[in-house]
């Protein structure tokens, strides 16, 4: 188990350290001839970032709303336990889509 762990660790390492060098030479290719991909890398950031973080999210909230109606169902006395607890839930989850739309904005405005 160990071994093989040492071996994934091992080629992640040097697949991260191909890609730099290859995005190295891949830069100073664009720069040479005038242009940069710079820009084309920081909308796609910011496009895959905002889509990640909407996917997860809503991940989230469907099942922390899906696990407190359940709460709720069971035992409905305990309905004001679970209902304040779970609105707080999604709102930090929320938090988190809005900070990456935040920094989604950021990224596009360095265009």
């Amino acid at each position: 188990m160990f071994r093989r762990i040492t071996i994934s660790f091992l080629l992640a390492l040097l697949v991260v350290a191909a890609a730099s060098v290859a995005f190295a030479a891949e830069e100073g290719a664009a720069a040479a001839a005038g242009g940069s991909n710079v820009k084309t890398f920081i909308a796609l950031a910011a496009g895959f970032g905002i889509a990640i973080a909407s996917f997860g999210g809503a991940l989230g909230q469907g099942k922390a709303i899906a696990a407190g109606l359940e709460g709720i169902a069971r035992n409905p006395s305990a309905q004001n336990k679970i209902f304040i607890p779970m609105i707080v839930g999604l709102a930090l989850i929320e938090s988190l889509v809005i900070y990456t739309l935040v920094i989604a904005f950021i990224l596009v405005g360095k265009l």
